[in-house]
């Protein structure tokens, strides 16, 4: 995501004025048992995933913003995290996140042509039931019809 940052920064900024309430979190490769609010400070102020499955309702709308691109055990095997020794896969969290938050859409902004050649994409576009959307005004558009039906 490092080819990304200005670009998500902006998106992110941009999203502040368009919904009356955004809570975001960091994550790295894929959303495992904890997050963070401020990405410098990672390894000391973490949230488990836990807490924010169970303090947002169904009622709001899940956006994830990530290249997804990792090796495809990062999303699949325990321990697969490059960061700790997780105990359970990265897809389990991601079902259990979709599972919680209907209205759901992955916002990836590597280009859509690359998507095919990495399978990690191909996994998580899967549990994410194929909501997944460009960063590009037509994927944006066709990602915020999703979360609005």
């Amino acid at each position: 995501m490092d080819d990304h940052i200005r670009q998500t920064e902006e998106l992110f900024s941009a999203a502040r004025t368009e919904f009356k309430h955004l809570e975001f979190y960091y994550f790295h490769n894929c959303v495992y048992d904890f997050v963070w609010k401020n990405n410098r400070r990672r390894h000391a102020e973490r949230f488990p995933t836990w807490d924010i499955l169970r303090k947002f309702n169904a009622d709001y709308r899940l956006i994830i913003v990530g290249d997804a691109t990792m090796s495809p055990y990062e999303v699949l095997q325990p321990g697969g995290s490059v960061e700790y020794n997780n105990e359970e896969p990265g897809a389990v969290w991601l079902r259990r996140l979709v599972d919680r938050f209907p209205k759901f859409a992955w916002l990836n902004p590597e280009p859509e042509g690359v998507w095919e050649y990495r399978q990690s994409i191909g996994v998580i576009r899967q549990i994410m039931q194929n909501r997944m959307y460009s960063v590009t005004l037509q994927g944006l558009e066709r990602a915020m019809r999703e979360l609005s039906k």
